[in-house]
């Protein structure tokens, strides 16, 4: 039988194409895993890490943080308000400013609109406190929540400052705030300056 070098060439290259395109052996099966039947639990944010870490609150947070300093509400629960207040305390690390009062409190809405006003002072309140309005109106004393504080005389609005833990700081008339029927925001400022947290 008569072979040529091309004949012997193209039959060696035929067989190596050939070995190439088989498939590889099939791996060794891996043993059958369990079903993992365990409930998963949804993911908790860490109250002690900052909102800059990324540890950011959803938007039903956002909007229910914003709804504690709205307005004073006598349908609220102060104690579920301040639960919620530490939330959101810890986790930006800030404090807690409970302004007692109503709605029918001309002090209190003067107040409400120097501090809205003026957004230097609005800014470092946002960025130190949670606000927290507490009702106290014949709609609803809320007697049993503010019980825990000092007694503060209808002397409306009336501030409570807490640590993120919830424990009394000072509490401040804001008589001295008020010039005339106006509010003194240099002096609003010097307050929420001098009990803001450390940084």
């Amino acid at each position: 039988m008569r072979t040529t070098v091309g004949g012997v060439v193209a039959v060696m290259c035929a067989a190596l194409i050939g070995a190439c395109s088989q498939p590889p052996p099939p791996a060794p099966a891996e043993p059958t895993q369990p079903v993992d039947t365990r409930p998963t639990e949804p993911p908790v944010a860490d109250p002690s890490e900052p909102v800059a870490s990324g540890n950011t609150p959803a938007a039903a947070d956002i909007a229910a943080i914003a709804g504690l300093g709205a307005q004073f509400d006598p349908g609220r629960n102060p104690a579920a308000d301040l639960e919620s207040a530490k939330v959101e305390a810890q986790r930006g690390k800030k404090r807690i400013l409970l302004e007692v009062g109503n709605a029918d409190c001309a002090p209190c809405q003067v107040l409400d609109e120097a501090v809205e006003g003026n957004g230097d002072l609005r800014r470092f309140r946002d960025a130190n406190y949670v606000w927290v309005k507490v009702n106290d109106s014949p709609a609803n004393r809320n007697a049993a929540f503010l019980g825990q504080f000092p007694a503060m005389g209808g002397d409306y609005p009336y501030l409570l400052v807490l640590d993120a833990d919830g424990t009394l700081l000072v509490p401040q008339s804001t008589a001295d705030m008020h010039k005339g029927k106006a509010v003194n925001t240099a002096r609003v400022e010097a307050f929420l300056k001098q009990w803001a947290p450390p940084r």
